[in-house]
Formats: C-alpha cells, structure tokens, sequence
C-alpha cells in the first residue's frame, strides 16, 4: 500500500524527531535504526524510503535539534532582554538540563559521537553552532564585535564542558559543583555579576 506524500512527509519529521531525542540519550552509536523507528512507531523497513544512511538521518536529527535550541535560546533573551546572558546561563546550567539529556543540547551530548563521525556529520554540528554563537556574542556585554564573538566562543566551550563533566559526576555533589561554579565564573568574566 503506497503512502501519500503528506503521510511520507509526516513519518519522516516522527523518525527525525525520536532519533534527536534517543541520539541525545544514548549517543549515535547506541541506538538502531530499529529502535529508531521502534520508537516513531513505524516498521523498520520503510527507513531506506527516508533516509540515505543512518548517517544522513544523524545529520538530520541534529539539525533539528541545534534549530529548537536557536529558537529556544532566542525565545529566552528576548523574554529576559534586561538579562539575556544571565539567562542562557541560568537555563544551560541547570539541574534539569543535566539530567535530561535527551531533551537537552546536542553539542553536550553528542560533542564526542559528531567529533568520530564523518564529514556530513561535523558539518552539520558546525553550522548548527554559528546561531547559537551569534545569540551568545549578542548578550555578552563588550565594545566591539570581535571581543563579544570571542567570548561567546568560550563560554560555549565552557557550558558544553560543565555540562558534560556535570553528567559525567551526577549523582555526586561535584556535579552541582561544576554547574555553580562554572555559571559564577562565566558571569564574572561577563559582567553579569553572579556572586
């Protein structure tokens, strides 16, 4: 039985939206194109009428995913425009976003799985980076553009990283450690003040 257009449509935005929510729980490599569609509640032979490889739908996953965090990050300063980088960080930083990775930043997740995978993949966290850079450059407080682009490089790197370290001691009170001090720090060296 062939499936219209508008249902082919649909079952590919199910498939890309549970394989960016298991890809950021369990990694690329630990979840199957079975369980993928398992879990979009489609049959596993239909992946091939979507995807190239499991690769392309990685690519893809992780598109959408970097695509909401842009939103949701834009969302966020314009609702606290008085504090938009306190924001950010009062939101990444957080207990709950460390302990839901599946709903959480790809690049903390995933940083590692996109570093090995190939060419499309590295591509895609790239460009996936560049919105979330330019939203971080224009909440940092600095006189010229070229110091605001730097710093925001670095507080990514260091939000990745506490988030990363954060998951990797939960459980333990290094953990919340990680997250306090590395929001303390990066609102210091930005001016946002939190003591």
């Amino acid at each position: 039985m062939r499936v219209s257009r508008e249902k082919a449509a649909q079952h590919r935005e199910q498939i890309i939206d549970a394989a960016g929510a298991l890809f950021r729980a369990r990694g690329f490599g630990g979840i199957g194109v079975a369980e993928i569609m398992k879990a979009a509640d489609l049959t596993h032979g239909g992946f091939y009428g979507h995807f190239s490889s499991k690769d392309d739908l990685v690519a893809q996953a992780s598109k959408r995913s970097m695509t909401c965090a842009a939103a949701n990050w834009s969302k966020a300063v314009a609702d606290h425009a008085d504090q938009p980088f306190e924001t950010l960080l009062k939101r990444y930083l957080s207990t709950r976003h460390r302990d839901e990775p599946g709903q959480g930043c790809a690049f903390a997740a995933l940083g590692n799985d996109a570093a090995r995978s190939g060419k499309i993949v590295r591509n895609t966290f790239a460009e996936g980076l560049e919105p979330l850079l330019d939203i971080l450059a224009d909440s940092i407080p600095g006189k010229s553009k070229a110091a605001r682009r730097r710093k925001a490089v670095a507080a990514m790197a260091a939000l990745v990283g506490a988030l990363t370290l954060a998951r990797a001691t939960e459980g333990t009170p290094l953990s919340d450690e990680v997250l306090d001090s590395v929001h303390r720090e990066l609102s210091a060296s930005a001016g946002a003040g939190r003591s």
